[in-house]
């Protein structure tokens, strides 16, 4: 029975380790600092386009490769070059 549970563990943590690992490897190259711009501005609409899709959703950070920060930041702007008519809520039908 032991040497049953043993296995189990040692197969559940190998799995583990290659989950938790792989995004380690390979360092994945980010969008927002190929820009070389220190804070996202409301006012750069070639930037803000460049994280929305066709439908006028933003990307998530997956997608982008944006850090929490910088993704936090690009949200608040994009919502408020949308309140300044800067960009639209809705994208191309």
């Amino acid at each position: 029975m032991r040497g049953r549970t043993m296995a189990r563990a040692r197969e559940s943590s190998s799995n583990d380790n290659r989950r938790g690992r792989r995004g380690a490897d390979r360092a994945r190259p980010r969008k927002y600092t190929r820009v070389n711009a220190e804070t996202v501005d409301y006012k750069d609409l070639n930037l803000l386009r460049r994280f929305l899709s066709d439908k006028g959703k933003t990307r998530g950070r997956r997608v982008t490769g944006l850090s929490r920060r910088h993704q936090r930041q690009l949200s608040v702007a994009v919502k408020r070059a949308r309140e300044i008519a800067l960009l639209p809520y809705v994208g191309e039908r």
